[in-house]
């Protein structure tokens, strides 16, 4: 009997392990599954134009001349940002031990700038964060609510504090390269950021990119990790790649949190999973 109550033992005990192997297996397995497989690769960083992306020094003068011009052949005056134009975050996240990119954009983007000569002497330029979305419906409940807060704080706003002197003109088609300073007013705090940017004219277009850091307790934004769950860094990266024109831009969006808006293209489709997403908890 004690020998046949000892094996007894021994093979739940044995069970038990197995069960609790199977468990951990699991709990690495399926999000590194639902990761990779799954969900898929992130959107790719917003950059300017495939087509456009060769690098020169040669300055832009009148159609058909590469001599300089001294109004910036015809770039003076208001560029407003127009359809195409884009903006959103990303940030590192950690799922579970598997590390995936929470990516979140808006075409609700709106505001112009003012180029003499050679210089850009002003510009501002805003985004509806409410109208900001990702693959998944409970990152932007998050995001919304205790992260971005945006039924108190719906808009963000760039305003260019120090002229940017582009140098020559790059020709038609060419890649600049400028470092821009400003303030961003975002979830309630206005601070000065000094970031990167990219700039290339297109025919009657220019096109912007530009990566600002944006390090969360500095704007008062809770870190969007939840428990256990999902983590991410104490940092992210607000994207923004504008579609500038001199014809009619976007106008100001409501801040009522609609996607659509007028002038804007209407909203941002994301790439989504192709399964139910992972139920994220709430708070």
């Amino acid at each position: 009997m004690g020998a046949m109550a000892l094996g007894r033992r021994h093979k739940i005990l044995w069970i038990v392990a197995g069960v609790a192997a199977v468990a951990v297996v699991l709990a690495v397995a399926a999000p590194f599954v639902y990761i990779h497989f799954i969900e898929g690769p992130p959107p790719q960083k917003l950059q300017l134009p495939a087509v456009r992306t060769t690098t020169s020094t040669t300055p832009r003068g009148p159609a058909g001349s590469s001599a300089p011009d001294s109004s910036a052949s015809g770039l003076d005056g208001t560029w407003n940002v127009g359809r195409g134009s884009l903006a959103g975050y990303r940030v590192q996240e950690v799922l579970i031990g598997q590390s995936t990119t929470a990516v979140g954009r808006t075409s609700s983007v709106w505001g112009s700038l003012t180029l003499t000569g050679s210089t850009v002497t002003k510009a501002s330029f805003s985004v509806n964060m409410a109208s900001v979305i990702s693959d998944q419906s409970q990152r932007n409940a998050q995001f919304d609510g205790r992260i971005m807060d945006v039924a108190q704080y719906p808009t963000a706003t760039f305003t260019l504090t120090s002229p940017i002197d582009l140098g020559t003109i790059p020709a038609n088609g060419a890649v600049g390269h400028y470092t821009a300073t400003g303030t961003l007013a975002m979830h309630g705090v206005t601070k000065t950021v000094t970031f990167p940017v990219s700039a290339e004219v297109a025919g009657d277009e220019i096109d912007v990119l530009a990566d600002v850091t944006i390090q969360f307790a500095d704007w008062n934004i809770a870190n969007p990790s939840i428990g256990g769950f999902v983590t991410t860094a104490d940092s992210g990266t607000l994207e923004v790649l504008l579609d500038l024109t001199q014809g009619q831009g976007n106008a100001p969006s409501s801040s009522s949190g609609s996607n659509g808006f007028v002038g804007g293209g209407g909203p941002v489709t994301v790439p989504s999973t192709t399964v139910p997403p992972l139920s994220v908890p709430n708070g």
